[in-house]
């Protein structure tokens, strides 16, 4: 019967011929073991291109790529420095192809490397402990005009403790902008830290020694990240997201007149959402607590009247937080010094 499944598997194949013979497949196939793969005879080793290299040749080349003058420059301006020096080694690709021999492929040039810069982690649990002010601009009556807004902001209770527009961005305005907010605000030496980005008038020497003579701290974000000055640029969206901000303004006074109602209605008047719903000037004169416990006798008289309309618990008044900060520490790793 195995004969007569090799005569027919040739034409109809293993299995058909199984099946016409009645044979079971596996035994023809245990009577024909599967035969081991012969190992295919290594190739031939192709004989060096008499147009290639020598290894002498390519020692040379590999040494002027990786020499002082060219190490830090590209195969391609490596091949043209030469040529203009009236010296051929090889083509530049023959270059490419000698360095990926030795695993030298790789970006030649040097690389600006940024430094790593700590993260800011700042904290205030009071008034006039934490400041972050920074400069926008608004736009003036035509195109290509600008006015700069200057805002100094309390990070505890977001109230915009000193301002000013002034025609241009200046160190100078800075710091009578801070020496008369610190007056203002009654600041003592060693109490403040004064928080910004790296603006020019941020980082100028002059509001550096100024601070060192109020004995106020400087605090700067990291350059590049621009999430390190939130307050200051939540406050910013807030006001010029209002209906009535401008597209443009019609002249300095325009606008200065335009702002003085804006920081009158966002400290007296504007329930922030990161304060339990207080104004800035409840918060930043220590009004909060007062406030909170007439919230709070409203809430009971409600409940009183109406207990079945407080499914969960009876109501409370959103609560002031006890602390913010500028970029809060990991809970794993909290090496952050409070302010004192």
């Amino acid at each position: 019967m195995i004969q007569a499944v090799e005569i027919l598997a040739s034409t109809l194949g293993i299995v058909a011929a199984c099946e016409a013979v009645g044979l079971p497949r596996g035994s023809f196939y245990r009577a024909h073991p599967p035969v081991e793969p012969v190992a295919p005879s290594p190739a031939p080793e192709r004989p060096p291109s008499p147009r290639a290299l020598t290894p002498t040749e390519k020692a040379t080349v590999r040494e002027v790529l990786n020499s002082e003058r060219f190490q830090d420059q590209a195969p391609r301006e490596v091949y043209a420095t030469l040529l203009d020096e009236e010296c051929y080694l090889c083509s530049w690709r023959t270059m490419y192809r000698i360095l990926a021999e030795n695993q030298e492929s790789r970006e030649r040039r040097d690389q600006l490397h940024h430094p790593v810069y700590a993260k800011p982690e700042r904290l205030a649990t009071r008034p006039n402990q934490l400041w972050s002010w920074d400069i926008t601009k608004l736009r003036g009556p035509v195109t290509w005009t600008y006015y700069y807004l200057y805002v100094i902001l309390d990070v505890y209770s977001r109230y915009v403790v000193g301002w000013m527009i002034a025609e241009r961005e200046s160190e100078e305005l800075a710091q009578d902008l801070i020496r008369e907010t610190c007056v203002k605000q009654g600041i003592q030496p060693g109490q403040l830290t004064l928080h910004a980005d790296n603006g020019s008038a941020m980082i100028a020497k002059s509001v550096a020694q100024l601070l060192i003579d109020l004995d106020v701290v400087k605090s700067h974000s990291r350059p590049h990240v621009s999430d390190d000055n939130p307050y200051s640029e939540a406050q910013f969206k807030t006001l010029k997201y209002r209906p009535d901000y401008p597209e443009r303004f019609g002249c300095l006074a325009d606008a200065r007149a335009w702002a003085q109602a804006f920081f009158a209605w966002y400290n007296q008047e504007h329930h922030h959402t990161g304060l339990g719903l207080l104004t800035p000037a409840v918060v930043h004169y220590g009004q909060a607590e007062t406030v909170l416990q007439k919230r709070q006798q409203v809430l009971d008289v409600a409940y009183a009247a109406h207990p079945e309309r407080f499914v969960k618990h009876p109501p409370v008044p959103a609560q002031l937080p006890a602390a913010v900060w500028i970029n809060p520490p990991k809970p794993a790793g909290d090496t952050a010094v409070p302010l004192q």
